[in-house]
Order: C-alpha cells, then structure tokens, then sequence
C-alpha cells in the first residue's frame, strides 16, 4: 500500500459563488485558500475552466493562476483544466508561457476536451465548429505542445512547426492531460504525458481508466514510467452528521446541473430543506451516481477513504476538492486533510522552493 505520507496531496479550486455573495467575494474567498494551502504544505493549487455557470466564478484559469502564483510562495499553480476545444493552440501556448515566464517553475498546464460549457457558449468561445470534435483533440494538444517547444516539430501540424510562444521562457510548464473517460486516459498514455483523472465526477471508472492509462503508456522525453493523478470531492467535519450538512449544497448544485436549473451555492440549511422535498427513492438512486461530495465525514474516516483511493488505483498524487456555502469549511477541511495526510508545512521543507512532486523527476524534465 502507498504509503500517505509520500503521496503528494493537492487542490482543485472552483471559485465557488454562494447565495448571497459576488463573483468578487468567490475569487477573493479562493485566494485565501490558495494562500492557506500553501502554508500548509500541499503541492498543487488548480482551477478549473467553466462558464455560464452562476455557481462559479472560474473562468478564465490563466488570469486567476497569474493573480494566485502571486498571492502565494511555494504552491504550484495550475489549471484543472484550461479546455482545449474552446481556444486556439497557439493562444493557450502565449498565455502559459507568460505565466511560465513570469513564476518559473510552478507553472502547470492541465488540458481537458469537454467544453466545460453549454453548446452555444461554446460554440461562442471558438467562433468556428474546426477542432470541436474528438477526432481534432490529439493533433491540437500536439500543436499546442509544439509552440511551447515541448513536441517533435515533425509530429505536430506545419503551422504550428513554425510558430513559437512568446514571451520566450526559460522553462515550461508541465504539461498533464486530465479526462473523465478512457479516451483521456489511453491518450495520455500514448503520448507518455501525466494524466489526471477526475474521479471526483464519481463515474465509477477509475481503476479502469487507471490501467488503460497504464497499459498504453509508451516513455516519453517527459516521462519514462506512468505518473497518475486521482481527484475526490471531500468535506471534512466534527462529526459525520456535521460533514454530511456541509456537504448539502454540493449536493444540490450536483442536482442542479443535471436540471438545468443553475444558480449560486446555497446555505446548508436551504439545502436541507431542498433535499428533503425530493423523492426519497429518486434522490437516493440519483445521489448514488453524483454524490456532489464523496467523502463527507470526520478527518480521521477522511484520510482512511482517501488512502483507501490511492492504495487501489496506485495514483502518484491526489487532488481533493470542496464545494462548500463558506470559505471557513473549506479551510477547515484543508487543514484537518493536511495533518491527518502528514503534509509538511511551508517553511519546514527539506526540499527547494517549489516543494511539488515533479513527474519529470524520474526522466527529463518538463
């Protein structure tokens, strides 16, 4: 089993809006978490892209990694993904490599394939149908790696052999592919990039698209072994009646995804009232296949599920993320997962100043 104490721990961030509260408040409110997740001695801060989305306040991940890599020291900042099918390679490759520039060394470049939107926002972000499709996803990656000078040129389109990113850094972000689905993950595999697989979505494929990721791998100049990433929603509590009452709007945000009735994070106590108006057979088979949080429950049980997780899809890394009403449950959570997973707070490193876990450590860097 893998032990918990080696096994890097990480943050993916939403920025999410609450009832009551501003977009402005949400991304202030992800600040402090950034800044406090950083103390405490976690590898990765990530934000994720989505839009037209009242609950959420990120966006656009580049503009928020460049205001979070300077609120914070150590942490590396990063996105949980920048959603390829919705820009232009070469757009993604100039907005990476100044951030690359700008804060070298803790820079990461998380690229997903869903649109992370509804069609027609979709449809507005790329202004054109070319490379929407699935069929376009892996020659796009290709290109966008090419610019940042990380591909064979000879692999890659002959636009992008030609086109370089500026501003011209000395380093590169690392590069991961994330996927909620076994395309993602053979993909990953066959382009011998780390993968990040977003289990927190709670599709139930985890250990299988663990070994496919696994069984396509081919060494890369980035890796020589596989490098797996694991995600899991988790709120952490007192009691595991307190945790399951924080962990009540995340579960109506989840319901109201799949309604279409989209709106801001509520209180607790609003969810409450909601869910228990809701058919209690229904709501158990939907709850069943999209939690909203997985794991809600004291930190002690929290730590156990998590190990739990890494121990059967043998992940390098976790990434844990809380969809709360408050910023103080979601610091409460990071705090108690730090000291149960025996996280090493900034400042009392033993290693250089960027304190993650590099993927590249085994082959050529990033």
């Amino acid at each position: 089993m893998t032990s918990t104490r080696t096994t890097p721990l990480s943050v993916l961030d939403l920025a999410p809006v609450s009832a009551g509260s501003t977009s402005r408040d949400a991304l202030l409110d992800s600040t402090a978490l950034a800044r406090r997740a950083d103390e405490l001695g976690y590898s990765r801060f990530w934000v994720a892209e989505h839009h037209s989305m009242p609950a959420v306040a990120s966006t656009s991940p580049a503009v928020l990694i460049s205001h979070l890599a300077s609120a914070t020291r150590r942490v590396r900042v990063g996105s949980g993904g920048v959603m390829l099918p919705n820009h232009p390679p070469l757009v993604i490759a100039e907005q990476f490599a100044m951030l690359e520039a700008l804060h070298p060394g803790r820079i990461d470049l998380g690229i997903g394939r869903a649109p992370g939107a509804d069609p027609m926002t979709a449809a507005a972000l790329r202004r054109t149908v070319e490379g929407l499709g699935a069929e376009d996803f892996p020659r796009e990656l290709r290109d966008l790696r090419a610019m940042l000078g990380q591909e064979d040129a000879g692999r890659a389109s002959s636009a992008a052999r030609r086109l370089i990113a500026t501003p011209v850094q000395e380093s590169t972000p690392q590069v991961w592919l994330l996927g909620s689905s076994l395309f993602s993950a053979q993909l990953a595999g066959e382009l011998g990039l780390p993968f990040s697989y977003a289990s927190h979505f709670a599709t139930g494929r985890t250990l299988e698209a663990a070994a496919a990721y696994r069984a396509a791998f081919r060494p890369s100049a980035v890796l020589d072994q596989p490098h797996l990433m694991v995600s899991a929603s988790v709120i952490v509590a007192g009691s595991d009646e307190e945790a399951e009452y924080l962990a009540g709007p995340s579960r109506v945000m989840s319901l109201s995804l799949r309604t279409g009735r989209l709106g801001p994070v509520v209180s607790p106590d609003d969810a409450r009232e909601l869910l228990a108006a809701l058919d209690p057979q229904a709501a158990r088979d939907f709850f069943a296949q999209s939690p909203g949080t997985q794991v809600a429950t004291t930190a002690e049980r929290a730590v156990a599920e998590l190990d739990d997780l890494v121990a059967r899809s043998g992940a390098d890394e976790l990434l844990v993320t809380s969809t709360t009403h408050d910023l103080a449950a979601r610091v409460r959570t990071l705090e108690a997962l730090a000291e149960g997973w025996g996280l090493t707070p900034s400042g009392q490193e033993s290693s250089p100043a960027s304190g993650a876990a590099d993927p590249a450590s085994a082959a050529a860097a990033v």
